[in-house]
């Protein structure tokens, strides 16, 4: 490939109507290659069929092999080819179809994107975004459904973003890319079909630093993320209907957790569940607990609770898996736990509403 003009990010703000996540995402490329040549997107399955859940459906033909293209199944060199790319000028969109796929190349994520800015004194940076893929379905198993989020959050160098609307899969992919230093972009693999009947904005860019309130509550905050977050608005308009009002936060920034907001929100309600979708021990959650009760401490009505996964891994069988991840309902059953309203008419109530939500399912491919 020859050296490309690289053209400074434009923000305007143009309507337009996304079906779902994997659409904003596929906008996202899209906008970003139509708007600065210096943008290439590759990783294995980049070109094939199923685009990766749809979302780099069309990119090759519309932008030629040079800028679009699959690659070897070999993580560690296409990660470094990644890096190449970046210190040279580029903007590259890589691709692993699973979180777990991406061990392969630690070395060159950890050791060489993460620590190039610092070793070079601010002077020489790193636009990468490496998309990642996440979480369980049809029996991902130990191996393919891994969530590590919270260990690559540790390492200074790198953000870690995991949205969980369509319009901040777009906002916050474009804000990625255009970010002078390497970001993982880590997709929950249940939020691509998702459906979503409301307008987004093109090119609005999301701080990638400030976290979002989701719904407005009283009684119990709610810090989550990616699919969490879905699940936990869902919460939110259950309990409502037993007048238990949750002060829901989106936090998909997990390397710079935006504090403020979960701050005056604990000061608001007293009461704080995090649901994380990592393991229990050392997690985002367990994080975010540790800062508002040094901040917080006399604020709190009830200790804050943690929803996170299982501290061993998941099994491959269906019917370990779905014993292993936490639903809206588990969200509901503990927020009733924290505000004291656990009865036999509360319960049944939270059960018959869970039923009648729309399924989140995984409709593949892989």
């Amino acid at each position: 490939m020859n050296m490309l003009e690289i053209k400074k990010f434009k923000n305007e703000s143009i309507s337009f109507q996304i079906k779902n996540f994997a659409d904003g995402i596929a906008c996202a490329l899209r906008d970003s290659m139509e708007e600065d040549p210096s943008v290439v997107t590759f990783g294995l399955g980049v070109t094939d069929p199923k685009s990766i859940f749809g979302t780099t459906r069309n990119l090759k033909e519309k932008f030629g092999g040079d800028r679009v293209f699959d690659t070897p199944v070999s993580e560690n060199a296409t990660t470094g080819m990644a890096v190449g790319l970046a210190i040279s000028g580029y903007k590259p969109v890589l691709t692993h179809q699973r979180l777990d796929f991406s061990l392969l190349s630690i070395d060159q994520i950890v050791n060489s994107a993460a620590k190039w800015n610092f070793m070079f004194g601010g002077r020489q940076s790193v636009p990468l975004v490496i998309r990642m893929i996440i979480g369980q379905g049809w029996g991902q198993g130990p191996t393919h459904s891994q969530a590590l989020q919270s260990w690559f959050a540790q390492t200074p160098g790198l953000k870690v973003i995991m949205p969980a609307f369509p319009e901040d899969g777009y906002n916050l992919l474009r804000s990625s890319i255009a970010d002078p230093n390497p970001v993982l972009f880590l997709e929950h693999r249940w939020l691509h079909q998702i459906k979503w009947e409301g307008h987004g904005k093109k090119a609005l860019v999301s701080p990638l630093t400030q976290s979002k309130n989701i719904h407005k509550g009283d009684d119990v905050t709610i810090i989550a993320y990616s699919v969490g977050s879905v699940y936990a608005l869902n919460a939110a308009k259950i309990l409502q209907k037993l007048n238990i009002g949750l002060d829901v936060i989106d936090a998909h920034n997990l390397r710079q957790l935006d504090v403020k907001p979960f701050s005056k929100s604990v000061k608001k309600t007293g009461r704080l569940l995090t649901v994380d979708f990592s393991h229990e021990f050392c997690s985002v959650g367990t994080e975010i607990i540790a800062r508002l009760i040094n901040e917080n401490f006399s604020n709190f009505k009830k200790p804050p609770q943690r929803l996170a996964l299982p501290n061993f891994p998941v099994g491959t069988a269906h019917s370990v898996e779905k014993d292993f991840y936490f639903t809206t309902f588990d969200i509901c059953k503990k927020v009733l736990e924290i505000t004291d309203n656990v009865t036999t008419e509360n319960m049944s109530f939270i059960t018959e509403e869970f039923t009648k939500l729309q399924p989140t399912q995984f409709h593949g491919p892989f």
